[in-house]
């Protein structure tokens, strides 16, 4: 492509916002010029870009004019305070906080939707799902032709990356201070995450339900265009650094046929399916890398309807940083 463009990423000093700018140079992404913006804590350091060093700025000073796109890979209280400006300047923009309603921003990933963006109009507001959302969603789109999905229930085991540097670092932390036999403080978890599981992840509400699990069931019906469809989803902190992994059972309308279950997994963008017999992990598999693996594919015990799968994702990654420049590929491809 001869064409570049001018591009902007808020929040580039964070781990998604690292990837994503890594991400663009991997896929050698047409950038005419490359603006890095973070808040006032962040702005001053540096980020390497295509063998140089891109010094970062403040996004409060910086004027969306100057860019085509812009990235928000930061919290949604930036992408809502500086949202209206990037579209006031006519930018094209892709959140990646889950801050901006559907119908403003619609939820796309590449492999489940993307038909949807021919039906937007300039300037472009698009979001990236949330991780969770991306991996179940790449795997169970292909699915729609090979059976009609009537209800899913997920257990999602859930890496501390999702929150962050100070959430990794925690991590690390704790797990050095036990095998060190030293006494245990927690500070960023409530509670010891090291070798440990956490029963929820973020506060419930009344109901006993988090904001992540909302957002996952939310944008999961979006993405698969089934608004009623019945899901039920229960998320979790593993003792993981990066890469998130799911236990998922999909109840279809009739009997499952697996053959054709696998056979469309295998010829599906975006998986990995695993032989029959072995199954994979986030840290011997998924991380680093760009699909999502899928192993133990099975019917039900005592139910024919019924599919259930494992599946892990490189959260930062795949989930996040790759979906949101894949869906900017399809925006400069046919839109910009």
């Amino acid at each position: 492509m001869s064409q570049s463009f001018d591009i902007a990423v808020i929040g580039a000093t964070g781990t998604v916002g690292e990837t994503l700018v890594q991400i663009l140079e991997e896929r050698d992404f047409p950038i005419g010029n490359l603006h890095l913006l973070a808040s006032s804590e962040s702005a001053g350091s540096s980020v390497m870009f295509r063998g140089k060093n891109v010094r970062v700025r403040e996004v409060d000073e910086f004027d969306f004019g100057k860019v085509q796109l812009v990235f928000f890979a930061a919290g949604p209280a930036v992408t809502l305070s500086f949202a209206p400006r990037a579209t006031a300047a006519g930018c094209a923009l892709i959140d990646l906080s889950g801050a901006l309603p559907p119908e403003q921003a619609p939820q796309i990933v590449p492999e489940a939707n993307a038909g949807l963006l021919a039906s937007l109009s300039k300037p472009f507001q698009v979001s990236s799902p949330s991780a969770s959302a991306t991996a179940l969603a790449v795997v169970l789109a292909p699915l729609r032709q090979c059976l009609a999905l009537q209800r899913i229930s997920l257990t999602a085991s859930l890496a501390v990356s999702a929150q962050g540097r100070v959430a990794v670092s925690e991590l690390a932390r704790q797990t050095a201070e036990l095998l060190n036999a030293r006494p245990l403080e927690p500070k960023f978890f409530d509670r010891q995450m090291a070798f440990n599981l956490l029963a929820q992840v973020g506060t419930p509400d009344e109901q006993g339900h988090t904001l992540l699990e909302k957002r996952l069931v939310r944008e999961l019906r979006q993405v698969l265009e089934q608004p009623s469809l019945k899901i039920s989803v229960t998320c979790i902190q593993a003792p993981v650094f990066f890469g998130d992994s799911f236990s998922v059972t999909v109840q279809a309308a009739g009997a499952v046929d697996l053959a054709k279950v696998n056979a469309a997994l295998e010829a599906a963008p975006g998986i990995e399916l695993v032989e029959a017999g072995d199954y994979p992990t986030p840290v011997g598999d998924a991380v680093g890398q760009d699909v999502v693996y899928v192993g133990r594919v099975r019917g039900g015990i005592d139910d024919p309807a019924e599919l259930n799968m494992w599946l892990t994702s490189d959260n930062v990654r795949k989930g996040a940083a790759l979906n949101a420049v894949q869906v900017a590929e399809l925006l400069i491809k046919d839109l910009l």
